[in-house]
């Protein structure tokens, strides 16, 4: 069954048919067309027309349904996606990263462990392994691996609903994926409907499971289960995988505010930034790790980047005035000086007349490369 148009919808109704009832605003809406349009796009329900045929009842209450299902194991929910296409609204659960651990190995012990220790933050996200399958568990009874991580035995996964791919073949498994999210989504055919994963064999060339893994995650894999455990490459996935699963709708932002790092005191380094949230993590984690002191200013910019702000006009002189002038960063400070990003040189001028009790001094572009500039000013 296909997905219903706003057009599918109202060849069915009344106002199509010119029929007895056409148009009667009884649903709410002003037409036929209107409340067909509305019932597409799930702003309405197909019971406010009265008059509706019992064919279309029927396709509605099909179309109703969740394209795919959602399997849970404990705290982690797989699948019950309901678009191809992250824009259209936004991918709902996360694609799980889980690693199978072969208990009749010497060196499980180990593996179990490195995976217990494995930890990234980024923006503001503390982000473990997933879900440890334990193979050949036996009497191994591993319980509280860590908080964040679900073990379950390998037997007990396999009864799971869940649609396997072993990757032998790249462009065989990316068509395949591609395949069934589309007749799940698109036709809401429910022999398409279970979750997928994709199953990754021992592979001692990292950079390849790297590149496959990423397009996998993108499209549309919602599990990756590897036999080897790499930090590296998970800590590189899961960056992926955080920026993917968004919600393009809502701007990643902090908090306007000034951040201190390293103990600042009145003749500490000044910095400034916008309060999208991965160009303030990627700067504070710079300046966190520098051994200089600092400072960081952070700007109302509607979670927008630095570039897109300034290109928005939504990082302005007068804006930044109004925000030093807020934070009293002038009595603050003994330091005369505000390092901005490097992509707002073009505006030095302009933010020199709107502060002249400071001295501007362009930054870098890039993060990384505030601590060598740091050397520079020092």
């Amino acid at each position: 069954m296909m997905k219903l148009s706003g057009l599918e919808i109202f060849k069915y109704l009344p106002g199509a048919q010119k029929a007895n009832h056409t148009n009667c605003k009884e649903c709410g809406c002003p037409t036929c067309m209107a409340f067909a349009v509305k019932l597409a796009q799930k702003q309405t329900t197909y019971d406010r027309c009265k008059y509706m045929p019992e064919e279309l009842k029927n396709l509605c209450i099909k179309n109703i349904k969740a394209p795919q299902k959602t399997v849970k194991i404990d705290g982690l929910k797989i699948g019950g996606e309901n678009v191809l296409y992250r824009h259209e609204k936004k991918f709902i659960n996360k694609t799980i990263f889980a690693v199978v651990v072969d208990c009749s190995l010497p060196d499980f012990n180990e593996k179990l462990k490195r995976i217990k220790n494995f930890e990234i933050n980024r923006v503001n996200e503390k982000i473990k392994v997933d879900l440890v399958i334990l193979k050949n568990a036996g009497k191994h009874k591993i319980k509280n691996l860590c908080d964040e991580t679900v073990y379950i035995e390998e037997k007990d996964f396999l009864n799971l609903s869940l649609n396997r791919i072993v990757d032998n073949n790249f462009h065989k498994t990316a068509k395949e994926l591609v395949k069934i999210r589309t007749k799940a989504i698109e036709n809401r055919d429910e022999k398409y409907s279970d979750p997928v994963y994709v199953y990754f064999k021992s592979n001692s060339n990292k950079y390849n499971l790297c590149a496959r893994g990423a397009y996998y995650l993108c499209k549309y894999a919602n599990m990756l289960v590897f036999e080897d455990f790499d930090e590296t490459l998970f800590a590189t996935l899961m960056t992926l995988r955080q920026n993917i699963y968004t919600d393009p709708q809502k701007p990643l932002q902090v908090e306007s505010k000034i951040y201190e790092f390293n103990n600042p005191d009145e003749n500490s380094l000044v910095f400034m930034t916008t309060n999208f949230a991965l160009t303030f993590f990627a700067v504070a984690n710079e300046l966190a790790n520098l051994k200089v002191p600092s400072y960081l200013i952070v700007t109302p910019a509607g979670g927008m980047s630095v570039l897109t702000a300034f290109s928005a006009e939504k990082f302005t002189s007068k804006m930044v005035a109004k925000t030093l002038k807020k934070f009293d960063l002038i009595n603050k400070v003994k330091t005369r000086k505000i390092i901005i990003p490097g992509l707002l040189a073009p505006m030095k001028n302009e933010l020199q007349k709107a502060l002249p009790d400071f001295e501007i001094i362009v930054g870098t572009i890039e993060a990384y490369s505030i601590a060598e500039f740091v050397k520079n000013i020092t």
